[in-house]
């Protein structure tokens, strides 16, 4: 897996200060995405274990809210398998910080077995994390007043909350 940037100090992508990491690889295309250059899966740098060790270390301070993870799409199956390890990491090593994803795909789509994005990881990922933001990025349902996301259709979805339910729990309602 590739990374096309690290923000130490994100306040825009979940609640808090936040460490920020930009996954490479992305399929989906959106049309007018705000980060094209990440479809590219080898986009940045390649993501290795002291770039592990670097955002471990990143996450340490108590003002540190949790980490961010978006993209491109974290959510392609290439990037969950290479991330599963290192969120496993994260969770262990600060189990009260929050973990939020960002991705194109739907809670929905992650769940469907046809979607070309569920893989063996999937569940894993899905439970490791606080917050999915989920759905593609479209123009005319842009809302630059909606918190934490960029058109109406996305959703902020509790992951620990809708996996218990069995059915989809907005975060914050």
């Amino acid at each position: 897996m590739h990374y096309g940037e690290i923000k130490d100090c994100d306040i825009a992508n979940g609640i808090g200060v936040r460490i920020s990491l930009f996954v490479s690889g992305c399929r989906n295309h959106c049309p007018h995405c705000f980060q094209p250059e990440t479809w590219d899966f080898t986009y940045g740098d390649p993501f290795t274990p002291e770039v592990e060790e670097k955002i471990l270390s990143m996450l340490s301070p108590a003002y540190i809210q949790g980490l961010t993870v978006l993209g491109g799409e974290p959510m392609e199956a290439e990037n969950q398998r290479d991330l599963l390890p290192f969120l496993r990491r994260v969770r262990d090593a600060y189990p009260a910080k929050t973990i939020w994803i960002y991705s194109g795909f739907t809670f929905e789509e992650l769940h469907d077995p046809a979607c070309r994005a569920r893989c063996e990881a999937t569940d894993v990922i899905l439970s490791l994390i606080d917050v999915l933001v989920d759905g593609r990025y479209v123009e005319e349902k842009r809302n630059i007043s909606l918190r934490f996301r960029g058109s109406e259709n996305q959703r902020l979805i509790d992951v620990p909350k809708t996996l218990a339910a069995g059915s989809v729990i907005l975060w914050g309602k």
